[in-house]
């Protein structure tokens, strides 16, 4: 990261070759007060020419290669010592071949990189990065509503510099109040949650729009924000929301409280709205300012102004920035006017940077409650690197370096004995693998014969379940090929022939019977490892069947993570009341529940590179103390599996 520098506080920047951007490059570097060299091309104001990249002075600490093949430029640039490279235009070569050659590199890009930022506003910053120049435009524009921007950077191709790289910059450099990016694809979406925690850890907000998959977008988000990141829906919704978290301090109460000097409704309006979303809002209009802000149980004031009404909403406005600089409780103001010309507006609220100011009532609302999430959430999960979820891991947090737990286990040993390439595990084997890491299972044994399942009925005690066992057996119940609550060996014998009966009239080659151990009842859940394309694996719950598709009802985290974030999951659950207990019934052992959900995911880490999915249910969750056991599991082996 220390190559960065020079994107933002250059000493030296040498332009190689001639195109496009090369006025930009020269205006942004001279008002950024570095030596500006030329190896080919006009010298031009300010410019000074040089013969070869070997006669830079030591002090140059950016290049600037203007089209064509950056690669013939590069090696040069590495024994001059130039730490960073920007290909503005031209080619792009492979990431391989870039990373290889020496100086990092950023690009290829456009000459939006170079766009100045305004150093005459106050208040923390908002550090920007953007794709491209018309991702970020709206983001830029936020310095002429009198938002300070820190640091702007557009990634371009991300051949070798990412979006990953800069947040992890950003996230420990000073003045830098918030993180914002605008992203329409994440090529390494782990590096960018790895750069997303050290950010948690430095306690900077990171708020990102991306584009992803409808499939996609509920994963992408939720692991998100596992690593600390608010996602948006919007431009509009960026630039308020990162606004917000880059002016406002933690908050020290939940509560909003939404002022008004005269009742005009949009009041009680904008708290409806707020309760709608989940915020615990109250009208307040009349209640004095000063009284409301201090309040010990409000943390936010919203004061929304529907239409200016000066002089009345002249004073309005200059009392709330007054009262903004008295408190540390943000205080945020919706100024409801089409045109927003009005001197309260232009000079007053937009003046201040410590009010945050909307134009929707819509924006307020999201930007307020990612607000209050975050601030909840970083305050009881500082960052997902502060607690391994095993003790003998360690995580690097890095941007570069991939999650590395332990070597391999004796239950991965295990469990790797019985994965077979591109197969579908038979549901006794898909047992014996959650057996291999710990996790409660019934007892059962695989059976050939009626003989041997009446034995086996016997060994295990009745009453027992009985289930045809076949790899790529589906519907057993509707094909009759399970039954409950056997309580004779003449009823074991029976089923076991009707089993065959029925796998021989829909020609299902069965590899056995099982006969199972009866289980009492309890909560029913479900637990999922899926790959997804852009994180790897993941672990979902829900309610049984419900992490099929990750949504509603449903909890997903990414791997790594520790007992704090597995029982988040499980607050998550909008199924969560049979597992505090139904009509008076005890409640369920959610330790065991989160127990079994922190070893399933020891399989994600371990396994995830040669499982495809792994589904666990249901999984029964029984009474405090009595346990978690999984009656039923299903494992599909990628096909690419060692």
């Amino acid at each position: 990261m220390a190559g960065l520098e020079g994107l933002f506080r250059p000493r030296g920047v040498v332009l190689v070759g001639t195109g496009e951007g090369r006025e930009d490059v020269v205006r942004w570097a001279l008002r950024a007060g570095a030596r500006v060299y030329a190896v080919r091309g006009e010298p031009g104001p300010g410019v000074r020419p040089v013969a070869s990249v070997a006669e830079l002075p030591g002090d140059v600490d950016l290049a600037v290669v203007l089209g064509g093949d950056p690669l013939p430029a590069l090696r040069p640039l590495a024994d001059a010592k130039v730490p960073l490279v920007v290909v503005l235009g031209g080619s792009s070569p492979s990431a391989d071949r870039l990373r290889g050659a020496g100086p990092r590199v950023l690009g290829p890009t456009g000459p939006a990189l170079f766009a100045p930022l305004r150093d005459d506003l106050g208040g923390p910053g908002i550090a920007v990065v953007a794709r491209t120049g018309p991702q970020g435009r709206p983001l830029y524009a936020l310095q002429e509503l009198g938002v300070r921007l820190s640091h702007w950077a557009v990634t371009g191709d991300e051949a070798d510099v990412t979006a990953a790289d800069l947040v992890a910059y950003y996230a420990e450099q000073p003045g830098v109040g918030a993180i914002a990016c605008h992203l329409d694809r994440l090529g390494d979406a782990r590096a960018f949650l790895r750069a997303a925690g050290r950010a948690a850890r430095h306690r900077v907000p990171v708020v990102a729009l991306t584009a992803a998959a409808p499939t996609t977008r509920p994963v992408l988000d939720a692991a998100l924000r596992q690593y600390g990141v608010v996602p948006v829906g919007s431009p509009d919704q960026l630039q308020d929301t990162a606004t917000l978290l880059a002016r406002a301090r933690p908050p020290r109460a939940e509560g909003v409280a939404v002022y008004e000097e005269e009742a005009t409704g949009a009041a009680a309006h904008f708290a409806a709205l707020a309760s709608a979303a989940g915020l615990r809002a109250s009208a307040r209009p009349g209640d004095p300012l000063d009284a409301l802000l201090a309040d010990p149980d409000v943390g936010v004031l919203v004061c929304p102004v529907p239409a200016p009404h000066p002089p009345r909403t002249d004073r309005l406005a200059r009392a709330l920035a007054d009262a903004a600089v008295a408190t540390e409780k943000p205080v945020c103001v919706i100024w409801g006017s089409p045109a927003g010309t009005e001197a309260a507006y232009r000079e007053v609220l937009l003046g201040s940077s410590r009010l945050a100011v909307f134009r929707t009532f819509g924006n307020c609302v999201a930007a307020v409650r990612a607000y209050l999430d975050h601030h909840r959430r970083a305050a009881a999960h500082p960052s997902p690197f502060d607690e391994p979820p095993f003790d003998e891991p360690t995580f690097d947090d890095s941007p570069t370096a991939a999650p590395s737990p332990a070597p391999p286990s004796p239950s991965a040993r295990r469990a790797r004995s019985l994965l077979r390439p591109g197969q579908r595990l038979s549901e006794h084997a898909a047992k014996q693998l959650l057996r291999a890491y710990g996790i409660r299972v019934p007892r059962e044994q695989l059976t050939t014969s009626a003989a041997a399942a009446v034995r086996a009925a016997a060994q295990i005690g009745y009453p027992v379940v009985m289930k045809a066992s076949a790899p790529r057996l589906a519907h057993r119940g509707e094909r009759g090929l399970v039954r409950v609550g056997l309580t004779s060996a003449s009823q074991v014998r029976d089923a076991y022939r009707e089993f065959t009966e029925i796998a021989r009239y829909d020609r299902v080659d069965l590899d056995g019977v099982l006969v199972c151990q009866m289980v009492g009842r309890g909560a029913e859940l479900a637990v999922r490892v899926a790959h997804d394309p852009l994180l790897g694996p993941t672990v979902r719950i829900g309610a049984g069947g419900a992490p099929a598709e990750a949504g509603a009802g449903t909890a997903v985290r990414v791997p790594p993570f520790g007992e704090r974030e597995a029982r988040a999951m499980v607050d998550e659950l909008r199924g969560r009341p049979p597992l505090d207990g139904v009509r008076g019934g005890p409640p369920a052992d959610v330790d065991a529940l989160v127990e079994t959900v922190l070893r399933v995911q020891r399989i994600a880490l371990e396994l995830g590179g040669d499982l495809a999915e792994l589904d666990v249910e249901p999984l029964v969750v029984r009474e405090r103390g009595q346990g978690a056991v999984a009656l039923g599991a299903r494992a599909v082996c990628r096909p690419d599996s060692p």
